[in-house]
């Protein structure tokens, strides 16, 4: 790393800490020519290919934005949009791919936003996937009450069982 106050061609780190969720690192290092000290930010750049085949840099603020748009008029707040977006971009970055088709950071939005509201979920989806008809919503609702249906049988059964079964 150039040392931006005499361009020094090398410098020696001298700490190193993870920033913003460990998304970010920051070094302090020093330069052996001048001796003055200087920080860095390193950042492992996520790159999002589009149907078109252009590439953009991931976005938090742009997963959030189309969230919002979902959760219009919805009980969700604002704090609840950013942990989701925080859990899209775990899931994309835990891929480890440098560059993830646009496709995947959808999917990986749905699923969140389906446990955050049904609602919004179906906006959602019904953009994403592209519906084109009653039947496809159709279909959609009923999946979303089948998957209720399982969770409320599921947590029957967990009541029944008792406390000495979750032991």
């Amino acid at each position: 790393m150039r040392c931006p106050y005499c361009r020094h061609a090398d410098s020696r780190v001298v700490d190193s800490r993870e920033a913003d969720d460990g998304q970010l690192i920051r070094r302090r290092r020093s330069c052996p020519e001048c001796g003055k000290r200087f920080t860095t930010v390193e950042e492992a750049v996520l790159a999002v290919v589009k149907r078109s085949g252009v590439t953009e840099p991931f976005s938090r603020t742009k997963i959030m934005s189309g969230v919002r748009k979902a959760c219009q008029g919805r009980p969700v707040d604002e704090d609840a949009i950013a942990v989701l977006a925080q859990k899209v971009e775990e899931t994309v970055r835990a891929k480890g791919a440098a560059e993830i088709p646009s496709h995947e950071v959808g999917l990986a939005i749905l699923v969140p936003l389906r446990e955050l509201d049904q609602v919004a979920y179906l906006r959602f989806a019904s953009v994403y996937k592209s519906f084109d008809s009653l039947d496809e919503f159709e279909k959609e609702i009923a999946e979303l009450r089948e998957a209720r249906d399982a969770r409320i049988a599921r947590d029957a059964v967990a009541r029944e069982a008792g406390p000495a079964a979750r032991r």
